[in-house]
């Protein structure tokens, strides 16, 4: 079409559009347009999330290397740390307190350090899971990728320092005369289930560090009661044996209880089967399987909003 102007000049009007009338969802469909950076579905997103695999595994490598790389014993402090811990706790504990009371030392000194280091694993997996994105806000704004990645590979770079330290570990077992036997291949799926569960911790805590940065500040003080609460220190059926069962069943039914001590039992001759508590392998299956399938779930829910705001 066209139309005269009063000066003489022809303008001329563009044609209707195709488009007009369209609501926005018509017109993405239209052109096959998707919201950028929004949730991928499910099964997509364990599928790029396996994609990424070599990143994962890199990226956790890389963290455990660069951990102590400013200090003059390097990696060596993987295992020191947690074997100061059990120093101090053995000495206000052991020797002070008397906490290791019905047992001998040739025992409480492996269930100590067993321990430890055993929950070390799970408390070092949730408080890097708390700062998983909102300490690497870099990365997730300046690329693409499942944000589950990060938490998924901070809690294998604590697999992979624990592996180290259950070598030390070993050998202080068989100082105190518990020497290999079949039982010790029990830690193998003790801790393949014990990983799951903090997998599936750390993406909680990864997710609720997103939004509330603050966490992070509170988390040491969690992590502490929950130790206290575990028996790191102390055989809970020996020490609340006066106090009415249920505290008991309550605090050996936790997660972390429950993992340290299946370790214990496998690794520790005087530490027998009376000290767990009842169905303790299906306990250990049920925490696993359900932080696992719920912090994946309960993260991939909020994929979107990570590094915006």
């Amino acid at each position: 079409m066209s139309d005269t102007s009063q000066d003489g000049a022809v303008a001329v009007s563009a044609p209707p559009s195709s488009d007009e009338g369209l609501t926005p969802a018509q017109l993405a469909a239209k052109y096959h347009l998707s919201v950028s950076g929004a949730r991928p579905g499910f099964s997509e997103y364990v599928r790029q999330l396996w994609g990424r695999r070599h990143f994962i595994m890199a990226f956790s490598s890389a963290k455990l290397a660069a951990q102590y790389s400013q200090a003059k014993l390097g990696q060596l402090w993987q295992v020191a740390t947690p074997l100061l811990n059990a120093l101090v706790y053995f000495l206000i504990f052991g020797l002070i307190l008397n906490a290791g009371r019905g047992m001998t030392k040739d025992v409480y000194i492996p269930f100590l350090v067993t321990g430890i280091f055993v929950f070390t694993f799970t408390q070092s997996s949730a408080m890097a899971g708390v700062r998983a994105i909102s300490g690497n806000l870099g990365l997730v704004r300046a690329l693409h990728f499942p944000r589950a990645s990060l938490p998924v590979s901070f809690s294998l770079q604590q697999l992979q320092q624990l592996l180290y330290s259950m070598i030390v570990l070993l050998v202080i077992v068989v100082c105190f005369g518990n020497f290999p036997r079949l039982s010790w291949l029990l830690v193998i799926p003790v801790l393949a289930l014990q990983f799951l569960f903090n997998t599936g911790l750390a993406l909680i805590m990864a997710r609720m560090g997103a939004k509330t940065p603050d966490l992070a500040q509170l988390m040491p003080f969690i992590m502490r009661t929950w130790m206290y609460a575990s028996g790191v220190m102390f055989s809970i059926t020996e020490q609340l044996k006066e106090q009415p069962a249920w505290i008991a069943d309550v605090l050996q039914w936790n997660p972390a209880a429950v993992y340290m001590d299946l370790v214990r039992f496998a690794l520790i001759d005087g530490y027998g089967a009376e000290h767990l508590p009842p169905h303790v392998w299906a306990a250990a299956v049920i925490w696993a399987v359900l932080f696992g399938a719920l912090g994946f779930v309960y993260f991939w829910k909020a994929e979107e909003r990570y590094g915006r705001g």
